[in-house]
């Protein structure tokens, strides 16, 4: 494995994150063309990049409201007992459940869950409410989305 760190990457590495964000579809010859390197060199770099985790994987982006998720919620969650880690992985493997963040705050988790109906949603919140050790959880219903994480450019 490859130790690289933020700070070693140079203009170069910033770009191709910023290409293969935007496509990551294009083939490595027309990624080289628009960062401005030889492909064998952007192959490198690319390997380094994943080596390194900053690549973490490739997909694609999906319009889950296409697909009947209509309800999407935010949930907070207070979890007792010093169980943390135990109870978020729990929730985190219910169907449903698209994210969950260990979080500071009067709550100690927060998960993201789609659904495709209400009682879907109501569903999924009373099954989260029944794994011992969660005590109460507040839930905020997603009216529309604005921005989603895969598109943040802070990179």
């Amino acid at each position: 494995m490859v130790l690289m760190k933020t700070e070693q990457m140079d203009a170069f590495d910033r770009r191709i994150v910023e290409e293969i964000r935007a496509d990551c579809r294009r083939s490595y010859r027309r990624l080289a063309e628009a960062v401005g390197l030889s492909p064998a060199a952007l192959m490198e770099r690319i390997k380094k990049l994943e080596n390194a985790g900053f690549v973490k994987g490739y997909s694609a982006r999906l319009d889950f409201l296409k697909f009947g998720y209509e309800f999407m919620a935010v949930v907070q969650i207070n979890i007792s007992h010093g169980s943390l880690l135990e109870v978020q992985e729990k929730i985190s493997k219910l169907p449903g459940i698209a994210a969950v963040y260990d979080v500071t705050g009067q709550y100690d988790s927060m998960a993201i869950l789609m659904c495709k109906s209400r009682a879907e949603l109501s569903s999924l919140i009373k099954r989260i409410l029944a794994i011992q050790h969660v005590d109460k959880t507040n839930t905020n219903m997603v009216l529309n989305v604005v921005k989603e994480t895969d598109e943040f450019a802070g990179v």
